[in-house]
């Protein structure tokens, strides 16, 4: 099977270190709350004017990516299926904000050894990228990807963090909170 990878919340732990840094400079910063918990991105967690969301993204993103590590799990899930014979494209908007942050995740990937069989950072149109890959299965963790992609008819896994918005299962939608879920749902497939 072809399997679209998202990079930040998926491969890598980074949005968890992003919502780190939303919160210290919501509270100390700009002395703002969230106003929807459910929202993964912080475009939408917060009341942020686009100065402030500019600011932010100049200060704390890069920093907060490289900071980040693998999720948990996300290797030895990666290897067997590598072994299995899978194919693995990432499918990113990261380097959209801050283009260092493409080579952040190269570097990312290259230390832990982990060649992908493509590569499309800075995508604006994720279901359009599936189609051209033939995808048979996205991973993401953004729920309106999720949605985007599986109304088209392609089957998708949702990284679902703590929190986040829960999007009713389907054919074409299955949540997943970890890569020992992604492992389960793909040895499942084969039986």
């Amino acid at each position: 099977m072809r399997i679209g990878l998202d990079i930040d919340g998926v491969v890598i732990d980074s949005e968890t270190t992003f919502r780190v840094y939303e919160e210290i400079y919501a509270c100390n910063e700009i002395n703002k709350k969230i106003i929807n918990r459910e929202e993964g991105k912080y475009q939408q967690r917060y009341d942020w004017t686009p100065e402030e969301k500019d600011n932010f993204n100049k200060k704390y993103l890069l920093k907060g990516a490289s900071e980040s590590y693998l999720m948990a799990g996300f290797l030895p899930v990666f290897k067997l299926l590598k072994e299995q014979g899978h194919e693995f494209i990432a499918i990113t908007a990261r380097g959209g904000f801050i283009p260092e942050m493409k080579d952040d995740a190269l570097r990312v990937l290259k230390e832990n050894n982990i060649i992908l069989d493509g590569y499309h950072f800075h995508v604006l149109d994720k279901l359009e990228i599936c189609k051209q890959e033939n995808i048979d299965i996205m991973i993401d963790d953004d729920y309106r990807i999720i949605e985007s992609i599986a109304n088209e008819g392609i089957k998708t896994l949702y990284f679902r963090d703590t929190n986040l918005k829960k999007l009713e299962e389907s054919e074409y939608i299955h949540e997943v909170n970890n890569w020992g879920d992604v492992y389960r749902y793909f040895h499942e497939l084969d039986k």
